[in-house]
């Protein structure tokens, strides 16, 4: 029986539980490469590394571009595929989504620019794709969160094998990026910092072998540091600790791995503090710590941004996130130069249907999943560009919000929730 169907048809709760036939593990396929072509869609392109450095292999910048912006019509196809019946389930998040891309719309109407119209249209293909997974939302077994870890773990095996590769390359800056692919530091640093945080949640709650997060976070591990980004190591942090304490009053090993890490932190923090602190500062001076690397003076020049009411209201079109040739580098800067107030409240508004979903679900791996993302997503939403636009951080929260809807796939409801592994 496929997916799509078992999705809207009722079974006893008696039914025996049966191995997935050949139909559904053709649909968890397709939905597998579904998920990673969106996730390359949102990946960062340019024909260099993000020093300036050519690839190790060369990659064309009209081929890169096709790649990457062809990624998401073909996963639209498959989705398409997969769900012939066009079956949907009913969601507020995607629902409030689905308002940014009509507001967005509005503006783009307005301002009659190619780019901004382009990147309407992707922001509505990449929701409405998402509205035709949504029939695997809410699945026991995280079937969506694998294919995120999956997806995560063949971006990060490129950077570590392109650091032994050419060392020079993708250390360009004295921050380690993508030399095969063009994947800039805080883009690394996002994905293993996602990767290391979801295991160790999972592993908490006794969902993955201690040995497989033992190596995941040493891999993991390696790359956030050499990437030497900031907010990817403080987002993570808060995950893990939002996410571990909505377990500890029913998790034993959650209580005992809390009592061990205050140990070891307050060990770190009195024997190592200058070495920390040497490798936070990155070698920046106090004004530029101050001025968050050059971030205040981007975001004051685009609050100061003369604007008509319409313009304030829904802002100037979806761009490239970017003012003066200078990234924005805050998703909320960033919504309200290009969808206004209108784009603010309606992200702030998603951003906390999320939030209160999750804290007022049961004790249980899937909330602390979903308040690991959303806090992630959260913390980084201040110093990076993100979920207001196609992007993966909205591929988190989406993440997030599939793990609080319930699920309506009997033999998912049926089986006892059993180890990733």
């Amino acid at each position: 029986m496929s997916a799509t169907t078992v999705a809207v048809r009722p079974a006893s709760r008696l039914a025996p539980v049966a191995e997935p036939d050949a139909a559904e593990r053709s649909a968890r396929r397709m939905v597998r490469l579904c998920w990673f072509l969106l996730v390359l869609n949102v990946l960062t392109f340019y024909p260099k590394t993000w020093s300036g450095e050519p690839l190790i292999v060369p990659i064309p910048s009209a081929v890169g571009k096709i790649i990457t912006q062809g990624a998401l019509p073909a996963a639209l196809f498959i989705a398409l595929t997969v769900n012939r019946r066009k079956l949907i389930r009913p969601s507020m998040y995607l629902g409030l989504y689905s308002l940014i891309v009509v507001e967005v719309a509005i503006t783009a109407l307005q301002a009659k620019h190619f780019g901004t119209i382009y990147r309407t249209f992707r922001l509505a293909g990449f929701v409405g794709t998402l509205w035709l997974l949504t029939p695997w939302f809410g699945r026991k077994d995280f079937f969506l969160v694998k294919c995120h870890l999956q997806a995560m773990a063949i971006v990060l095996a490129q950077v570590v094998l392109g650091f032994f590769v050419s060392h020079s390359r993708a250390m360009g800056g004295g921050r380690l990026g993508g030399a095969f692919w063009p994947t800039p530091p805080t883009q690394v640093a996002e994905f293993a910092a996602i990767t290391m945080g979801l295991v160790i949640v999972l592993w908490l709650c006794r969902q993955v072998p201690g040995r497989v997060t033992l190596l995941t976070c040493a891999g993991a591990g390696f790359v956030l540091i050499e990437t030497h980004t900031r907010t990817a190591l403080v987002a993570m942090a808060a995950g893990i600790l939002i996410a571990g304490l909505s377990l500890i009053s029913v998790n034993r090993r959650v209580r005992k791995v809390f009592t061990w890490a205050v140990g070891i932190i307050t060990v770190a923090i009195l024997t190592l503090s200058s070495f920390l602190t040497a490798w936070l500062a990155r070698g920046e001076g106090t004004q530029e710590l101050t001025n968050l690397t050059g971030r205040t003076s981007v975001w004051g020049a685009v609050v100061n941004i003369p604007r008509n009411l319409f313009q304030v209201i829904f802002g100037f079109g979806l761009s490239n996130k970017s003012f003066n040739g200078l990234p924005v580098d805050s998703n909320w800067l960033a919504c309200y130069l290009d969808e206004g107030l209108a784009g603010v409240i309606l992200s702030a508004i998603v951003l906390l249907f999320v939030y209160a979903s999750a804290f007022f679900l049961p004790q249980g791996k899937s909330r602390a999943l979903a308040l690991f993302l959303t806090t992630y997503v959260l913390i980084a939403s201040f110093t990076e560009t993100g979920f207001s636009d196609a992007s993966t951080y909205l591929l988190e929260l989406t993440l997030a919000a599939s793990l609080i809807m319930p699920s309506v796939f009997p033999s998912e409801r049926d089986r006892p929730e059993g180890s990733l592994a």
